[in-house]
């Protein structure tokens, strides 16, 4: 839901108001969008993905973060990825250290409502921070993940339909198994 379109806000007005608010909201040019309740397969897809990656990523110079860390794209656009990494040191907007900049993976659960959102504008969006290598897009209402992975300057894309296939995340040095993003969510 956007707010009122006549009252467009700055970027300092919408960190301002998004800090102080229990909801969070997304952010592209003078708009701001109140993000909604995820469904139960969005949040478990959501969860196995962090939790597989997480567990992968133990005692090596990376960091995962999960719905709340928000991320800045070079022309302002704000958003809360569903799962998020960052390998060495990780960049902020400011000290608040609520605004990553140079994330390497970002990864989006799609929902009905948003799945066009995320494959074009948003994904066009992320795919230009220059630190990303790679962006997975990951279907809930059947077996589909869209791996985006960098390569010199475009990006190649493979997908994935079938619970015992596996992926390697070459960026961060992880590899997923489609049993287990899904699991508990789609046989």
């Amino acid at each position: 839901m956007a707010t009122d379109p006549t009252q467009r806000l700055t970027i300092p007005e919408y960190l301002a108001f998004e800090r102080q608010s229990e909801m969070r909201h997304e952010y592209l040019d003078g708009e701001v969008f109140a993000m909604t309740g995820a469904s139960r397969s969005h949040n478990l897809i959501e969860g196995n993905i962090f939790r597989e990656i997480a567990n992968q990523l133990r005692r090596r110079s990376c960091e995962v973060y999960h719905e709340s860390m928000r991320v800045r794209t070079p022309s302002g656009l704000f958003t809360y990825p569903d799962v998020v990494v960052v390998c060495g040191e990780p960049w902020f907007d400011d000290n608040h250290f609520d605004t990553l900049l140079n994330p390497i993976l970002v990864v989006e659960v799609l929902s009905a409502s948003t799945a066009a959102y995320d494959r074009g504008t948003k994904a066009l969006e992320h795919r230009s921070i220059p630190s990303l290598a790679e962006y997975l897009l990951v279907a809930q209402d059947q077996i589909r993940i869209e791996h985006w992975s960098r390569q010199e300057n475009d990006w190649t894309q493979q997908e994935f339909t079938t619970l015992d296939q596996t992926f390697d995340l070459p960026s961060i040095g992880c590899r997923l198994l489609l049993a287990d993003v899904y699991e508990r969510v789609l046989a």
